[in-house]
């Protein structure tokens, strides 16, 4: 096996152009990690963050974005979970270093890659799966308030990478899912997804429309990527008792919060970010999604939604793509 890998780095913070294939060292395993040959990287919004310097890697992080890859097992602590083994193929979720032909992985943050996927769908799955499971259903605690089995979700953003998961995973569990997106194309892309009413926030008020669509009660989970001025409209669209799940703040970092209203309806305002968040709580979560999520996949019942697959040494034009949120699903680069 060579010493030297290549692999997509930041040459200075800034444009897409910053991102450029280099020469890097084979990343070594430490205890408890795995080294992978990858096949494929997914692109991830926080990779794009990265790239323009707002989104640091964790202490101890590698400073190659790419926070989930496919590939083999190729060293390391191999044997220490089921299935993960030398020559497996598996999927995997990064602090980052996932740009590159090699990367390290903890062993409880890889998963099997689910049979009947190619590379490039199996790589678009870890970011956007961890995710959605541990804020929907864990923070979120769809299914588990007010409105017990009947409650419903709002999905902001419902034709990003996020957003494809939430609605296929939230129907596949027989949840009535609502999702905004920005173009007549993308709404109706979340309805064939599961949405049972997909809204365009440029000619609809989200709330008015989830009221109305739910006799008056609001959404009981609404997942957000856009944080600002949305929130108190959020608020407004939630059932009592309702919660409010924030993971990204594209829309701004502050916001104008009727607390009055958090009191009355009894409303919950969370948010969490997954990259820092210790292997422990990583691996918690794959355990969930190994035994609740990937025999759905398997089984056809939640399909990967892949916009565009880009060789990995045009990293550049894969972020232009990110930026113009033109894209339906996942963008994702092949090596």
């Amino acid at each position: 096996m060579s010493k030297t890998m290549k692999a997509v780095e930041i040459d200075g913070f800034g444009a897409p152009e910053v991102l450029r294939l280099a020469e890097r060292p084979l990343p070594q395993p430490g205890p408890g990690e795995v080294l992978i040959k990858v096949a494929a990287s997914g692109i991830n919004r926080p990779d794009v963050l990265q790239r323009l310097g707002n989104y640091p890697p964790p202490p101890g992080a590698s400073d190659l974005p790419g926070l989930e890859v496919c590939g083999t097992v190729v060293g390391g602590a191999v044997g220490q979970a089921p299935g993960i083994v030398e020559g497996a193929r598996v999927v995997a979720l990064l602090t980052g270093g996932g740009y590159a032909e090699y990367a390290v992985a903890p062993v409880g943050q890889c998963l099997p890659a689910p049979a009947g996927l190619s590379d490039v769908e199996a790589a678009s799955l870890p970011e956007n799966f961890f995710t959605v499971w541990s804020n929907v259903f864990e923070r979120g605690l769809l299914g588990r308030g007010e409105g017990g089995a009947g409650e419903t979700l709002l999905v902001q953003g419902g034709s990003s990478g996020i957003g494809v998961t939430a609605i296929q995973l939230a129907s596949a569990f027989g949840f009535r899912v609502f999702a905004t997106a920005g173009s007549a194309e993308k709404c109706a892309a979340c309805e064939r997804l599961g949405a049972a009413r997909a809204i365009n926030y440029r000619e609809e008020d989200f709330v008015e429309v989830v009221r109305a669509a739910t006799d008056g009660r609001g959404a009981d989970v609404i997942l957000d990527m856009v944080g600002g001025d949305y929130v108190p409209r959020e608020l407004k669209a939630l059932a009592d008792g309702g919660r409010l799940v924030l993971i990204a703040l594209l829309g701004g970092a502050k916001a104008d919060v009727p607390l009055g209203e958090i009191l009355r309806r009894r409303l919950t305002v969370t948010g969490s970010t997954l990259r820092a968040r210790p292997v422990g709580f990583k691996a918690q979560i794959a355990a969930q999604l190994r035994t609740q999520v990937w025999p759905l996949i398997e089984a056809g019942r939640i399909k990967p939604v892949i916009h565009e697959v880009l060789p990995a040494a045009e990293a550049a034009r894969a972020h232009a793509l990110m930026e113009s949120s033109a894209h339906i699903g996942k963008i994702v680069l092949a090596w």
